[in-house]
This record gives C-alpha cells, sequence and structure tokens, in this order.
C-alpha cells in the first residue's frame, strides 16, 4: 500500500504562484511515475503533468510555460510549480503515483483557488 500526501493548495489572485507538493510512503514499492491531475467543479478530472523515474515529463498544453514539475526521488516526493496562475486554474488538485506492477494511487486532493 503506498500513501499520497499532498500540501500546498490555498488562495491565490491571478498572476500569483503556488508550489505543491506530493510526498509518497509505504513499503515495499518502487515508483514509474507521479503526476499531477485536477478536477475543476461540473468538469472530468484532468491530467496536468506527469513526470517518470526518469525525469521525463508530459506537461498540459493549457499550463506548458506556467506550470512545472518536478521530483525528487530520494524523498519519493514530486512538486508542481504552478506561475501566472488564472481563474481557469481553479481546482482540487490530485496527485497519482504508478508503482510496481503497474498499481495507481491517488492522494486525497488539495483545492487550488484563483481568485481576486
Amino acid at each position: 500500500q503506498v500513501q499520497l500526501v499532498e500540501s500546498g493548495g490555498g488562495l491565490v489572485q491571478p498572476g500569483g504562484s503556488l508550489r505543491l507538493s506530493c510526498a509518497a510512503s509505504g513499503s515495499h514499492f518502487s515508483i514509474n511515475s507521479m503526476g499531477w491531475y485536477r478536477q475543476a467543479p461540473g468538469s472530468q478530472r484532468e491530467s496536468v503533468a506527469v513526470i517518470t523515474s526518469g525525469g521525463t515529463t508530459d506537461i498540459a498544453d493549457s499550463v506548458k510555460g506556467r506550470f512545472t514539475i518536478s521530483r525528487d526521488n530520494a524523498k519519493n516526493t514530486v512538486y508542481l510549480q504552478m506561475n501566472s496562475l488564472k481563474p481557469e486554474d481553479t481546482a482540487v488538485y490530485y496527485c497519482n503515483a504508478v508503482v510496481t506492477f503497474n498499481r495507481s494511487y491517488w492522494g486525497k486532493g488539495t483545492l487550488v483557488t484563483v481568485s481576486s
């Protein structure tokens, strides 16, 4: 079993920045990839950014150039640096980890609200 704990959400004004963190813990697992997804009210969950254990990233077009994903393999932690935030970035952001045998785990989510 793998537990994911997210932090860093909150309220920010348009144009502002936030940094999300997600730490994975558990036993006997190897992480293949970690990523961030988001779900706005009335919308489906969508991929924001994913990073593999080798460092390959996949960033959604809607956030490309504004969001950066990174990870610390030693700490089993993934980060999402969000700059130039827009009201349409408002959503619950979920951390995801794909581990050994392609098992997928989700965090509980952290709310990001972009509003003046």
